[in-house]
């Protein structure tokens, strides 16, 4: 029996087990479990091991994103850059680290972009929004982070926002929580009317599928798309890392 699984903590809504459910079914594929690990405290790590002799990989989620790092013995550069690892394979007793996260934005986003989508404006500074940044570096897009509050590194705060700096940045990414279910009504707060038909709004919530965030950036003509394919093509990521014949170098 092949075991793979999820930790983090609390795992109420978990898409990761639903999707690999989905998966074996369809393919047909027998033998093979995917299961949610709620693991509060990091302390557990290795004993979940012990426990589970024939997992060969897990999904890292919120809180341990970056706890879990100091237990790989082969961090990928991409971990290292972030301090942020959501996969790990375990070859030959030893424990390999990866962030998919990069490479499901990566993979979702590039389909949207047009030339003029050089400069964009994340919304939030958490971990998510580093995995964003490291992607639009790589894609050689200039960007500013936006919190609740500014400081002395250059994040801007919500009220600095001006029409004229939304209409600068046409690329707006929301990796802050704001909107998501159940706060539907909830959206970040900006000055949608100097919103037009060449930005993109890309929010990595996906329930609800279209956040208010998304709807009033569509009202003004803007494309949109939330974080439903993200997660897909991070997962279908986990599941190459996980078979390939040797620890693959991200």
């Amino acid at each position: 029996m092949r075991e793979f699984g999820l930790i983090g903590y609390p795992l109420s809504h978990s898409f990761s087990k639903g999707f690999f459910a989905e998966k074996f079914a369809k393919e047909n594929m027998v033998n093979i479990s995917y299961e949610n690990f709620p693991i509060e405290s990091m302390s557990v790590f290795n004993h979940l091991w012990e426990q589970h002799p024939q997992l060969e990989g897990i999904n890292i989620t919120i809180p341990h994103k970056k706890s879990v790092i100091p237990f790989l013995d082969f961090p990928s550069s991409v971990v290292k850059s972030i301090n942020a690892c959501n996969c790990i394979r375990k070859y030959n007793g030893k424990f390999y680290g990866y962030n998919t996260d990069v490479i499901g934005f990566e993979k979702s986003l590039v389909p949207f972009l047009q030339p003029h989508h050089n400069k964009a404006l994340i919304l939030g500074t958490g971990g998510a929004a580093v995995a964003v940044a490291w992607v639009l570096n790589k894609l050689a897009i200039d960007f500013k982070y936006v919190s609740r509050n500014a400081n002395e590194a250059g994040i801007l705060n919500y009220e600095s926002l001006n029409t004229s700096i939304i209409q600068q940045h046409t690329l707006i990414i929301n990796t802050s929580p704001v909107g998501m279910y159940p706060n539907v009504n909830e959206a970040p707060v900006l000055d949608y009317s100097a919103i037009g038909n060449a930005h993109h709004l890309y929010d990595l919530i996906y329930n609800p599928s279209e956040t208010l965030f998304l709807q009033k950036g569509k009202e003004q003509g803007a494309t949109i798309q939330n974080g439903l394919e993200m997660l897909h093509l991070q997962a279908e990521a986990s599941w190459e890392i996980w078979n390939s014949e040797k620890p693959l170098e991200q």
